[in-house]
């Protein structure tokens, strides 16, 4: 009994399961670890109860930036841009030209200092002192919101 092999066609295509499969474990990687990617020192600020919102200090202008200069309880400032992570190693002067640099291009930005509860109180008022000498019109405090229940 002889059979006969029919030939088959050659299928050119790709299995592209193996590689569905590596990009969602890469997706995986890349979610698990953004959270540790950003650096930043931990600023304890103030508390208080009747502060505003940036949103309310801005007057809810879509096109404002928010500029925040943060203090930390050994006297280092950074700076933070739109929600950029914290800028540590510039010098102050640094910050301060960055700082006139933004208020050039977006005027109605509200800039805001971060002081940590454990700062010296005359580093944060010498921060304040030096933005408005670059032309800062007006200087927010940041701090946290207690939240009182009723």
């Amino acid at each position: 009994m002889s059979f006969k092999r029919k030939k088959r066609k050659l299928t050119a295509e790709i299995n592209v399961v193996p590689y569905i499969d590596v990009m969602l474990v890469l997706l995986i990687i890349f979610m698990v670890t953004a959270p540790y990617v950003t650096q930043g020192v931990d600023v304890n600020l103030p508390k208080t109860e009747t502060a505003k919102t940036a949103a309310e200090l801005s007057g809810n202008k879509s096109d404002a930036s928010f500029i925040i200069v943060e203090v930390t309880k050994n006297g280092s400032v950074g700076l933070s841009i739109d929600n950029e992570p914290v800028e540590r190693d510039l010098t102050k002067n640094e910050i301060y030209n960055k700082v006139k640099q933004v208020l050039a291009e977006k005027p109605d930005s509200t800039v805001l200092v971060g002081g940590d509860s454990e700062a010296q109180y005359a580093d944060i008022v010498t921060v304040m002192d030096e933005l408005r000498q670059v032309g800062v019109k007006q200087v927010g405090l940041m701090t946290d919101l207690i939240n009182k229940k009723a």
